[in-house]
Order: structure tokens, then sequence, then C-alpha cells
């Protein structure tokens, strides 16, 4: 659900290997609702789905690091990722966080790929991200050609509110808050306190977002890694046994809530081959 990055790269010049030759990585603003999002397009020219990045509830397009343009680049198509709204370098939160904000931000993902004309996309959504992928998924099946999810929560469990309260201890004991400040800015404190208030919150606890699952027509890939400290593995049953479209569970070694960090090697090609089967759906 959390992550903090260690470094900051930004590399634009990825090989494709196909002959529009170097990724074009284009930074902007998109005002959605009034809101500004920051944006940052992955271009090339070719005609797949493209994947549209969604980070978790500590992240931003910085903390994704180098990794949506290596994939871009591996599965030889365009890319977007954007940070929501109170984080990054988009607006800051203008309201308290509700109990349903997950579908809202599937809402605004939705708005988001219709002003842009990016047509059906592949969403890979890390933590909170995948669990927007889902939802979008599900009541906006004509933007979606397939989600990859990556620690994606479906419902509450005890280990997830375990991590949460151990994240809560570091943000006071350690110089974690530092650490991320660097990402969002004034907008840290509010960071922090959407995640942690709403996730502790009383009201949460009958958080349960299954009821969209079986809406879910299109390819999923559900990854956690093993050692994930925010979910069990019944986060991962519970998607793959209640999609209607094909989906396919990956346990991955090594790695804990960031696959894409802890085992981006691995990650890397067993999303790019996923991808590329989805593509010949859309053929």
């Amino acid at each position: 659900m959390s992550e903090v990055a260690k470094n900051e790269s930004n590399k634009v010049g990825c090989e494709t290997g196909s002959k529009t030759g170097l990724l074009k990585v284009v930074d902007s603003h998109v005002e959605i609702d009034g809101v500004s999002l920051r944006v940052r397009k992955i271009e090339n020219e070719s005609a797949r789905p493209p994947i549209v990045f969604l980070h978790d509830s500590l992240g931003c397009i910085t903390v994704w690091r180098d990794f949506p343009e290596r994939l871009c680049a591996a599965s030889h198509r365009a890319g977007m990722v954007y940070d929501r709204q109170g984080y990054g370098r988009s607006d800051p939160f203008s309201r308290p966080r509700n109990l349903d904000y997950l579908e809202r931000e599937a809402e605004t993902l939705a708005a988001l790929l219709r002003k842009l004309g990016l047509g059906k996309c592949v969403l890979f959504g890390h933590s909170d991200g995948g669990s927007i992928a889902l939802i979008a998924a599900a009541k906006t099946p004509d933007l979606v050609a397939g989600v990859i999810t990556e620690g994606a929560h479906v419902f509450v469990e005890e280990i997830t509110l375990a991590g949460i309260r151990q994240a809560q201890k570091l943000f006071a004991e350690t110089d974690l808050r530092q650490r991320i400040e660097k990402y969002h800015g004034d907008k840290t404190d509010g960071v922090i306190s959407a995640w942690i208030d709403t996730w502790l919150s009383a009201e949460y606890r009958d958080f349960n977002m299954e009821h969209f699952l079986p809406e879910i027509k299109c390819p999923v890939l559900a990854l956690q890694g093993v050692g994930d400290e925010y979910g069990s593995e019944q986060q991962v049953d519970a998607i793959v046994e209640q999609v209607s479209g094909p989906s396919t569970k990956d346990m991955v070694r090594y790695a804990r809530h960031t696959p894409h960090k802890e085992a981006v090697e691995y990650t890397l090609e067993t999303t790019c081959a996923y991808i590329c089967g989805i593509d010949s759906l859309h053929q």
C-alpha cells in the first residue's frame, strides 16, 4: 500500500528495438473537473494498447523510477503515468477523503483517459492503484484492455492494518516523513493522513469491493510479493477467482509489497509477456 523510492531517476532514452527508436517522455498538466493533474506521457508511434500506471498510497510519478519507461520499451508501446490529486506535482486535496475514494479515483481516471484520447489501455496499478484499476475495469470496460494489479486490496485484513500501524510508528520515530517530502512537498502531511487515517478508521473496517470483480471481463494478472507486509494471498485469490474474464495469479518470490522494485527483472519479464498476450486479443 505504500512505497518510498530510495532514489530518483528519469531515464527517457530507452531503446524499444522497433522502428520508433527512442521513447519520448513529455510532462504536462491536464485539468480534470477543475483539478490540475501532473501527467507524464511516454510516447511511441505503436498502435498497441498503451499502459497506464497507477501509483500507491504514498506514491507519485517519480516514485515509479524508470519502471514505466522500461516496460513500455520492452513491450513496444506508449504509456502514461500521472499523479492523483493530492500527490506529487498535482493539485493538493480539496476535500476530506471519503470512504468511497477509490471509486472516485476510478471516475477521475476514466475522465483523464477520455480527455487524452488514449483508447483502450492496459492498467498497471500498484496497491491502491491496483484497486482503482479493478474498479475502472468493472465500471468502464470500453476503456480497459487488461489489468495488472500489484499488491491490490479488495477488502480489509488485519495484516493490512498491522502494516499501516508499523508505518505510522516509523513516521513518528524515523526520517520516513522527510524521505517522502521530496516527492510531495507541502502536501506530505495530507498524503500521510489520507492513507493512515482512512485505513485505520473504524468506518473503513467494512471496506469491501469484491462486488465489482464479477463485472470485470478483460484479462487480469494479479501479482503480489510472497512477503507482502500489507496483504495476504487471500487478496490475490479473491481477485482471480471472482473476475469473469481470464485471470492469472502470480505470487512473486523474494518480494514484498513492491515487486516492480524488489524483483524488477522478473516483474518486467512477466508483465511484458502478459501485455503482449493481451495484444493478440485486439488484433
